[in-house]
C-alpha cells in the first residue's frame, strides 16, 4: 500500500488532481474525505464507504479520479456505481464473513498462476487478498479450492531455494578430475624412461 500523504495538497498531487481546478464544493467534499481518511485509516471497509459515497454524491469528479484518490482500481470503483447503499453494506458483510460475493472467472487464472509462481510461499489467505485487490472479488477458501483444482493451479510445486551453508562450516572442495595413467608423463630415472649410459 502507498504511504499515506501527510497533507491534503500532497494527497491530491498523489492522485494527479489539480487543486486549482476544483470547484469550492468539490474541494469541501474532498477535504472532508481526507479528514475521514486521517481519522479512520485506509482499511478496506472505510474505502468501500468512501467509494460509495463519492460515486453517489454528484461531486462531478470522474470515476478514474475517485479511484486514484481512494487507491482502488477503476473497475472496482465502477462496480459500485449501480449499487444501493444496502447492497454496498451487504458487500462489506460478505467480505467480513469470508463468503463469495463475486465469482471467480476463467480469465483470472493467468493472474492467479503468475501470483503463485512469483510468491511460492504465499498462503491461501494471501491469495484471497490478492484476488480481492486485483479483481474486487472476495471469495471463500472453498470457492478458491475448487477454482484452483478445476484449472490445475493446485499442483504448482514450490520452487526450492538452496540453503546457504552455515557460517563456520568448511565449503566442500571441488573434486579433481580423474586422470588416466596414459596422460601422466613418466618421471625421470624411472624404468619407463629411456636410460643413457654415462661415460666412465
Amino acid at each position: 500500500m502507498r504511504d499515506a500523504p501527510n497533507s491534503f495538497s500532497a494527497w491530491l498531487v498523489q492522485a494527479q488532481v489539480s487543486e486549482s481546478r476544483l470547484t469550492p464544493d468539490q474541494r469541501s467534499v474532498l477535504l472532508a474525505v481526507y479528514r475521514f481518511r486521517q481519522q479512520q485509516g485506509h482499511d478496506s471497509y472505510s474505502t468501500r464507504l468512501l467509494t460509495h459515497f463519492l460515486l453517489h454524491c454528484h461531486s462531478g469528479l470522474k470515476v478514474a479520479t475517485l479511484a486514484r484518490l481512494l487507491g482502488v482500481s477503476r473497475p472496482t470503483a465502477s462496480r459500485q456505481q449501480g449499487m444501493s447503499s444496502k447492497q454496498a453494506v451487504q458487500q462489506a458483510h460478505h467480505r467480513m464473513d469470508g463468503r463469495a460475493y463475486g465469482k471467480l472467472l476463467p480469465r483470472y487464472a493467468g493472474a492467479i498462476l503468475e501470483f503463485r509462481l512469483s510468491h511460492p510461499d504465499a498462503s491461501r489467505a494471501d491469495l484471497i487478498d490478492f484476488i480481492d485487490a486485483t479483481f474486487g472479488v472476495r471469495v471463500s477458501r472453498i470457492a478458491l479450492y475448487h477454482f484452483l483444482k478445476k484449472f490445475g493451479l493446485d499442483r504448482i510445486p514450490a520452487t526450492p531455494v538452496p540453503a546457504a551453508p552455515p557460517p563456520g562450516d568448511p565449503v566442500a572442495a571441488p573434486q579433481p578430475l580423474p586422470v588416466t595413467p596414459a596422460s601422466v608423463p613418466a618421471p625421470p630415472f624411472s624404468s619407463a624412461a629411456r636410460s643413457t649410459r654415462v661415460p666412465s
